[in-house]
């Protein structure tokens, strides 16, 4: 069974850094992606973005030049993280880990989420 476990979330200062994780226990990549989504109350999920097992990454596009996602997949439980430098209040949000999977990688193992709250 999938297991997505996030940390590394709290509270910052607008132009301050934290750094999640997301360690994936029993998931593998076959092909397809872990990321970050991020969710504010009364909004729609929102993407922050994507690595696969190559490194290949994408940022979406408000957040890019200030976070940095990364994947450590030498142990047997994949973890991404994603780095957030020049954080700026619009970003309080809970991030939540995603790991596709599926032939087409349709599907999705969501994490509980990690509350991020920036202030000014």
């Amino acid at each position: 069974q999938v297991q997505l476990a996030e940390s590394g979330g709290g509270s910052v200062q607008a132009g301050g850094s934290l750094k999640l994780s997301c360690a994936a226990s029993g998931y593998r990549f076959s092909g397809c992606r872990m990321g970050w989504y991020r969710q504010v109350p009364d909004k729609e999920r929102e993407f922050v973005g994507y690595i696969s097992s190559d490194r290949t990454e994408y940022l979406t596009a408000s957040v890019k030049g200030r976070f940095y996602i990364s994947l450590d997949d030498a142990q047997n439980t994949p973890t991404v993280y994603l780095q957030m430098n020049s954080l700026k209040t619009e970003d309080t949000a809970v991030y939540i880990c995603v790991a596709q999977y599926g032939v087409r990688c349709e599907n999705k193992y969501w994490g509980q989420g990690t509350q991020v709250t920036v202030s000014s």
